[in-house]
């Protein structure tokens, strides 16, 4: 018995931990070409600065000005300083930020030039 209850606990966890982060499904649909494209905008020292003011402009009211997240109604917008973003590649944050997951309720940013997208994942990698 308290086995069980030790495994619905851990059950309950990761669902929670998973919510929290959104579900990650996105992932699997980054094609392998997209996955391993490099930041061209990694080495610019510039690109951080420039990225956090797209970050304050497009995602902050979603993400938290800090970039801690938020929870909206029964929207959880994950925190980006997760574990996920940081294992994430550049070409898999450029291909979300590309594509949205509307399913998680992010939107495609695609209208924003690629510069911009590549400023952005430079800032959120910077993050600590």
């Amino acid at each position: 018995m308290r086995r069980l209850a030790h495994i619905l606990l851990m059950l309950g966890l990761a669902v929670t931990l998973c919510a929290a982060a959104g579900d990650g499904e996105w992932l699997r649909k980054v094609p392998a070409k997209d996955r391993t494209r490099p930041n061209p905008y990694a080495t610019d020292p510039d690109a951080p600065a420039a990225g956090a003011k797209i970050f304050a402009e497009h995602c902050a009211a979603c993400h938290g000005g800090e970039a801690e997240g938020k929870t909206e109604g029964k929207h959880i917008r994950p925190n980006l300083h997760s574990d996920r973003l940081k294992q994430a590649t550049p070409g898999e944050l450029f291909w979300l930020l590309t594509n949205g997951s509307q399913k998680n309720g992010m939107p495609s940013w695609s209208r924003l030039p690629d510069p911009q997208r590549w400023q952005l994942i430079t800032f959120l990698k910077s993050l600590p």
